[in-house]
């Protein structure tokens, strides 16, 4: 049996093998060590290993590798969206950015896996290659929404193209929170308060 091809097992298990608590504890156990190894490195039989689960039942959840990657990176990047998104609609681009990247800085290892899966899915075989691409696409065009309306309303005085100051604002994100990764020293909130000022020409909300 490979890790990538395991079939499912011919037999149902009952209602508890299937409960979303199991799933939720593989994905925990997959998140912990996809962290550590990478994608390439790590192994469904070390993340069964860890739950004393065997390998056939982590398969009975999730057939393949990259269909447990998909839902690790799933749960990991859905954890703040909804806030987020409503923070961007009451109070603005610089708000919502400086609450999450402060969130953000009490869970070091989630930002740590989803940096490392995104430059190894930069190669186009990989099984995350897709869904980075995707989630890409989304954040810039969901964040060019955002700036758009803090430009109509005022927020914001760069009156360039929307979509342009969103992808450069994840660029400058994901590289302050790079830096911040490889040095804890680094003020990542002081960065992004500066990156912010620069790139939507307007001082950081005082109460954020």
């Amino acid at each position: 049996m490979t890790e990538e091809t395991a079939a499912r097992p011919t037999t149902r298990r009952g209602p508890y093998a299937k409960s979303a608590r199991r799933r939720a504890e593989i994905v925990s156990s997959a998140t912990s060590v996809f962290a550590a190894r990478g994608y390439r490195g790590g192994s469904l039989r070390e993340i069964a290993k860890q739950l004393d689960m065997s390998l056939t039942s982590v398969v009975h959840h999730f057939p393949s590798k990259s269909e447990l990657l998909v839902a690790v990176l799933e749960t990991t990047d859905s954890a703040s969206i909804e806030s987020f998104e409503s923070d961007t609609r009451g109070r603005g681009v610089t708000y919502a950015v400086l609450r999450y990247v402060r969130r953000n800085l009490e869970r070091p290892e989630m930002l740590r896996l989803l940096a490392l899966m995104a430059a190894e899915a930069s190669a186009p075989d990989h099984p995350a290659h897709e869904w980075f691409r995707d989630r890409y696409q989304r954040t810039i065009e969901g964040l060019a929404v955002a700036v758009r309306r803090d430009q109509d309303e005022g927020r914001i005085s760069n009156t360039r193209d929307a979509e342009r100051i969103a992808g450069a604002l994840v660029a400058v994100w994901d590289g302050l929170q790079l830096q911040w990764l490889i040095d804890p020293r680094r003020d990542l909130v002081a960065g992004m308060s500066a990156a912010l000022e620069d790139l939507l020409g307007t001082h950081a909300a005082r109460d954020t």
